[in-house]
């Protein structure tokens, strides 16, 4: 039976994810590709959601989400980001950012609508503008700029039909944050040209060397042309609990929640009981993760320097982002090779875009001993390269 005919041309363009690859090969390998604390959830974090089971509390909860959540998310917000929304109509709780980011995009762009998506960057939102209907239009960054997008970078790919601008920071893959000085420039920028912006906060509890996330709502007039996307899945190592939450003008998301009500009808009761406890009370185990992200941070972006692959510094969510092009392969090159000879697994860069040919993105979300030997077996995969060099 010929499938192809009933499966649609949209989804039959999509490329598979350039992490799984990676990922599904990694059985019995030293693992540095899948963005995932090593961390398990907090404690007192998961016993308030088995307390909700043991309370009975297994329903459906509105389609916005549990109102006690979405007043701690908006108090969480206000506190931690100089963000105020209400409760009421201008926060959705969501089964994870990931289908925050359909939501946005399903409800902004109608077909043919160009979607500014600056690269690298993640890799579901070049498919997902495609699922929507919209054109990915994509915006090369460079490790030059620190993986900055700067106010030139979006005037050169302005067309009439932009409607739209991902900005993804902090960053994955890159770990590239932008100041809040840095982003009024791109504020400007979309003032003056119409733009609505779906801005991807999910690393922004994870920054470094002193610097603090500004959230790109919070400058000045972006508040009414910005979907903000959150959750508690990195900050909290809360990935498997698949909750996250969008907010913006209730104009825009009493359009958004009727995509929501239709597909997914809300996230589950536990994993919302769970969320507001983190939100109300992990912080302080959160920032105790952060340090020791840091201290790995820290020592990964100087043994991949000491080795000889080239690494900027990066000051946000917990990747790194090295240059293998002094070896003389590219990113996929040196994937495929280093898994095979060292037993080492990492993502190449061009999964995340064209302009991450020659990089690998490592994630520090590993204990100490399992970066400490992977870099010893890169290093000497790195010194059989140079001598056949």
């Amino acid at each position: 039976m010929d499938y192809s005919k009933f499966v649609s041309e949209g989804v039959k363009s999509l490329k598979p994810s350039g992490i799984r690859k990676y990922f599904e090969n990694a059985e019995g390998v030293i693992s540095l590709g899948v963005g995932e604390p090593d961390f398990a959830t907090p404690k007192a974090i998961s016993d308030a959601a088995v307390q909700s089971i043991f309370n009975e509390e297994t329903y459906y909860t509105s389609n916005w989400g549990l109102e006690s959540l979405r007043e701690a998310i908006n108090e969480y917000l206000n506190k931690r980001f100089n963000l105020f929304y209400n409760p009421e109509n201008e926060i959705l709780v969501t089964t994870g950012t990931s289908e925050a980011l359909d939501l946005a995009l399903r409800t902004l762009v109608n077909p043919g609508d160009d979607v500014l998506i600056p690269k690298p960057s993640y890799v579901a939102y070049e498919p997902e503008v495609i699922l929507a209907g919209g054109k990915p239009v994509l915006v090369n960054l460079t490790a030059e700029n620190k993986f900055k997008l700067r106010k030139e970078d979006i005037l050169n790919h302005l067309t009439d039909k932009t409607k739209v601008l991902l900005m993804p920071y902090p960053m994955n893959p890159t770990g590239a944050i932008m100041t809040k000085e840095e982003m009024m420039e791109i504020s400007e920028v979309v003032k003056e040209h119409d733009l609505f912006v779906i801005s991807d906060e999910l690393y922004g509890e994870l920054t470094y060397n002193g610097k603090k996330h500004a959230s790109f709502a919070s400058l000045p007039n972006m508040r009414e042309r910005t979907l903000v996307i959150n959750g508690v899945s990195k900050a909290f190592a809360m990935t498997g609990w698949r909750l996250g939450y969008v907010c913006g003008p209730s104009e825009v998301m009493t359009q958004l929640v009727k995509i929501h009500q239709f597909t997914m009808l809300c996230a589950p009761i536990m994993a919302q009981v769970a969320a507001e406890h983190a939100l109300r009370f992990g912080v302080p185990a959160m920032e105790e993760m952060v340090k020791i992200y840091d201290k790995r941070r820290r020592f990964i972006v100087d043994r991949f320097n000491e080795i000889g692959l080239t690494c900027f510094e990066p000051e946000g969510a917990f990747y790194a982002f090295p240059s293998v092009e002094s070896t003389g392969l590219d990113g996929e090159q040196f994937a495929d090779r280093l898994l095979a000879e060292e037993e080492v697994a990492v993502v190449p860069g061009i999964a995340f875009g064209e302009n991450g040919k020659y990089f690998l993105r490592i994630c520090y979300a590993y204990s100490i001993e399992e970066i400490e030997e992977a870099l010893v077996r890169i290093e000497r995969f790195v010194k059989k390269l140079q001598e056949q060099l």
